[in-house]
C-alpha cells in the first residue's frame, strides 16, 4: 500500500523547519512553511551557531542519547549535503576532518579527565574514535598548534558552514514549490495553524519554533550564547579546535576567506543584548593563547542568541494525532537535526499507516 501524501504545516523556519520542509517535500508531501521573521535573513540560534557536529565532544557534558543521535546524524549529513549541492548548484562546505582538543601544560589534567570520562562512556568497542596526540602527531594534523605538546583527536566529528547551508536549504525549498509564509507569527494546535488572519487546517502540524513555542512548552528556557568571527591570513587551521580550560572551553572553527568562528559562552539568560565586554576579553585572550598571530586578527562580526533548551538539555520530541513538536535542541541543532528529521519521517509513516488501516 502506497503511503498517503499529507498536507503538512511546519511552524518555524530555523534549521529543523528547513530540513523537514525539504525532506518531506522530497517525499511528495504538500508542505507549507511558516516563519515569524524573514527566511532570507534568519535571526535564530541556527544562524548564530558555529555548525559543529561533535557527538564525542558533547558526550563529556551531555547524556548518552545526545551522542547516539549525533552519530546517526553523521550517517545522513554527507549524502544530504551532496544532494543539496547537486540540486541547488551551491557549495555548502561540509567537512569530515574530525576535531582536536588541546590544553595548556598547566591544564593537562583537563585533557586526561576528558579522555578518561569519554573512554568510560564509550566502552572498549568505540574507543578508536579517540586518539591521544603527542607533539609530532599534533603538528602533523595542525601545524599551527606548535605551542602545544599534546592533544586529543576526535576522528569521527565533522562541521558544516551554517551560513552556506541555510541559504541552500531555502533554495531547495523554493525549487520544490513549498508555500512560504514569512513574517507570520503562529500558534499551533493539532491539525491547525493559527495566524492573525485566521486559521488553516492541515493533516499534520509540526511545531519547530524554538523559544517561540515557550507558551506551549512550559519547560523551555533560553540559554544565551555569544560568538565572535575574526579574520586573519596568519593562522590556518584545518578543523575545529577546542581549548580545554578549568573555567571555560573555547572553540575555534575555521571558515573560508581566512575567517575563524570562536565561542564558548553559555549563560543562563534570555538576554539578547550585544556581546559583553567580559566575554569579548575572555574569548580574545583564550584565542590569543592558541596562537599569538591571532592578536592582529580583525573582529568582523559578533553574534548573540538564545538557544532553546530544557532543564535536562535533552530535545523535546512529542507526538499526538495531528501535531508533532520538536524543540529544545539547545546547542545541538546541527548535531541532532538529521536524526530527528528521520525520526519524524518514521513517525509520519506510522501515523499515515494507522489512518489508512482505520479507513
Amino acid at each position: 500500500m502506497a503511503q498517503a501524501k499529507l498536507k503538512i504545516g511546519i511552524a518555524g523556519a530555523g534549521l529543523m523547519g528547513r530540513l523537514l520542509a525539504w525532506r518531506l517535500s522530497e517525499k511528495g508531501h504538500q508542505v507549507t512553511l511558516f516563519e515569524s521573521g524573514s527566511l532570507e535573513k534568519p535571526a535564530g540560534a541556527c544562524h548564530t551557531a558555529a555548525g559543529m557536529i561533535s557527538p564525542l565532544s558533547e558526550l563529556f557534558h551531555c547524556p548518552l542519547p545526545v551522542y547516539q543521535l549525533g552519530m546517526q546524524s553523521l550517517q545522513h549529513w554527507p549524502s544530504w549535503v551532496s544532494q543539496l549541492e547537486q540540486t541547488t548548484g551551491t557549495n555548502v562546505d561540509y567537512r569530515e576532518k574530525g576535531s582536536i582538543l588541546i590544553a595548556h601544560p598547566q591544564d593537562r589534567n583537563e585533557l586526561l579527565q576528558f579522555q578518561q570520562e569519554l573512554n568510560a562512556k564509550l566502552g572498549p568497542e568505540n574507543r578508536d574514535q579517540l586518539q591521544w596526540l603527542d607533539n609530532n602527531s599534533l603538528r602533523n594534523l595542525e601545524p599551527e598548534l606548535d605551542r602545544f605538546d599534546q592533544g586529543l583527536y576526535l576522528s569521527s566529528e565533522a562541521d558544516i558552514d551554517n551560513r552556506k547551508l541555510l541559504p541552500a536549504l531555502l533554495k531547495a525549498i523554493k525549487q520544490n514549490k513549498i508555500e512560504i509564509c514569512e513574517n507570520t507569527p503562529v500558534d499551533c494546535t493539532p491539525e491547525i495553524i493559527q495566524t492573525k488572519n485566521g486559521s488553516e487546517h492541515f493533516d499534520l502540524v509540526i511545531d519547530t519554533r524554538g523559544l517561540g513555542a515557550k507558551n506551549q512548552i512550559s519547560r523551555l528556557r533560553g540559554v544565551r550564547g555569544e560568538v565572535m568571527v575574526v579574520e586573519t591570513p596568519e593562522v590556518q587551521l584545518n578543523r575545529p579546535v577546542r581549548l580545554l580550560h578549568p573555567r571555560y572551553q573555547l572553540y575555534a572553527v575555521p571558515r573560508a576567506n581566512n575567517q575563524t568562528v570562536i565561542g564558548a559562552t553559555e549563560i543562563e539568560s534570555e538576554d539578547m543584548s550585544p556581546i559583553s565586554l567580559r566575554s569579548t576579553m575572555e574569548l580574545s585572550s583564550a584565542l590569543y593563547s592558541i596562537h599569538p598571530a591571532f592578536a592582529e586578527a580583525r573582529v568582523i562580526e559578533t553574534r548573540v542568541n538564545c538557544r532553546p533548551a530544557t532543564m535536562d538539555n535533552l530535545p523535546v520530541v512529542e507526538s499526538e494525532p495531528g501535531l508533532i513538536r520538536i524543540n529544545g535542541l539547545f546547542r545541538h541543532g546541527y548535531l541532532l537535526g538529521p536524526a530527528l528529521v528521520v525520526q519524524t519521517e518514521t513517525e509520519i509513516s506510522r501515523l499515515t499507516q494507522a489512518t489508512q488501516q482505520v479507513t
